[in-house]
């Protein structure tokens, strides 16, 4: 992972924006099903209970296979990792559109899950063995803006296709984007390269279990799991939060999950800048998620007026987006050489776990009449998320010592 190629800026570029691409895609699919979640209702006559199942299925197999696919980006390389998630993303999109049922769906969406969960090791794989170490921050602060475009993108366009030509157009449509992204990916594959394990084939589960309950890597996932956690409430859970809690309209709490987002793409742009500049990355990824709690927990007061709503939002997305890039420098630094593909697996599998377990618990709250204090849970798990980034340092450096 440290015996990088001398790589022209050109060559750089072309690897951040073919992975970048590849990133933007996993998230724009990420979405495609939620924002059609009225029509299906409509149409199929189904509770939201099951449709939140759903959900969880994809979650839940991401989160299997990204840890599994670390292992296998370790032993065969990212390239025909990376190549077979996109299909099976892709293609599981395009099967959930002719679902005769909502019980079909469940079957389309772990194949969707299944694919999802190969980009984080496969990608890091890639920039780490090809893109020069000056140019790393700002390779992950494009992957990075790349995913949050994938987010902001895809619910226009699902809900917009579905509400115009049918949830089932929506699904092929974006399911086909897919494919046409495989293909570009597919003439690409050149730079899709990553250094293999030279005794990868001896890297089993419980060969590796040491690795992964070292400090450093443990505290790194459970970072992720927090995060996560407070992203994913932000996502999904703020309108409901602001509406219930403090009678705040649907449209601007909506909109300030937007705001969030679009502050967020913009904070990862800076934070690739302030990434390669900082020599302390800890201290930037907690001070970046501190400010992100102070403002979301300060609508928990009830004292912010509904005007601010959405550049206090903005605002917060731009602190806490700035943190990822410093945050992603903190995972490899903190990775053992030769082992880059089964940390980055189960590192990043805290993404998914974040995002299984915080809608349970925040839907629990509002069901129980807490609307308000989701928002101070939010900012808990950033908090939380301090907690451990702080300690990555230090336990690294015990470790060495």
């Amino acid at each position: 992972m440290d015996t990088l190629p001398a790589a022209s800026f050109r060559r750089d570029a072309r690897v951040i924006g073919v992975v970048s691409l590849a990133h933007g895609l996993s998230h724009f699919l990420q979405l495609a099903l939620p924002p059609l979640f009225p029509l299906l209702k409509s149409e199929f006559d189904v509770s939201w209970t099951l449709l939140g199942f759903v959900v969880g299925v994809f979650y839940v197999v991401s989160g299997i296979v990204q840890f599994v696919a670390g292992f296998a980006v370790d032993r065969l390389g990212a390239r025909p990792v990376l190549l077979s998630g996109m299909a099976l993303l892709a293609g599981g999109t395009l099967t959930a559109s002719l679902a005769p049922n909502p019980w079909w769906l469940i079957p389309c969406v772990a194949l969707m899950g299944a694919g999802n969960g190969v980009f984080h090791p496969s990608d890091f794989a890639i920039l780490n063995a090809n893109v020069t170490p000056r140019r790393l921050g700002h390779a992950y602060s494009s992957h990075g803006a790349s995913g949050n475009l994938g987010y902001a993108l895809a619910p226009i366009v699902s809900f917009g296709l579905g509400a115009s030509l049918g949830w089932r157009v929506a699904l092929a449509g974006m399911g086909v984007v897919g494919l046409v992204v495989l293909g570009i990916l597919a003439t690409q594959r050149h730079l899709l390269t990553s250094q293999r394990a030279a005794d990868a084939h001896a890297h089993t589960l419980k060969g590796s279990a040491n690795l992964f309950l070292q400090a450093p890597i443990l505290l790194c996932f459970l970072y992720f799991v927090f995060q996560t956690m407070g992203t994913i409430g932000v996502q999904t859970f703020v309108p409901a939060a602001l509406h219930v809690g403090l009678d705040i309209p649907l449209v601007v709490g909506t909109s300030a999950v937007t705001a969030y987002l679009l502050g967020g793409t913009a904070g990862i742009v800076a934070g690739g800048f302030l990434a390669v500049r900082a020599a302390r990355h800890d201290l930037v990824a907690a001070g970046g998620l501190l400010i992100g709690a102070t403002l979301v927990s300060l609508f928990g007061t009830g004292a912010v007026s509904s005007a601010f709503v959405l550049p206090l939002f903005a605002l917060a997305g731009l602190f806490v987006g700035a943190t990822g890039p410093s945050r992603d420098l903190i995972v490899r630094n903190a990775t053992p050489k030769g082992a880059a593909g089964r940390v980055y697996g189960f590192v990043y599998s805290g993404l998914d776990t974040g995002s299984m377990l915080g809608p349970v618990w925040f839907g629990m709250m509002l069901d129980h009449g807490y609307a308000r204090q989701v928002l101070y849970v939010i900012a808990a798990m950033f908090a939380a998320a301090i907690g451990t980034v702080v300690q990555v340092r230090r336990a690294a450096a015990a470790r060495v010592a």
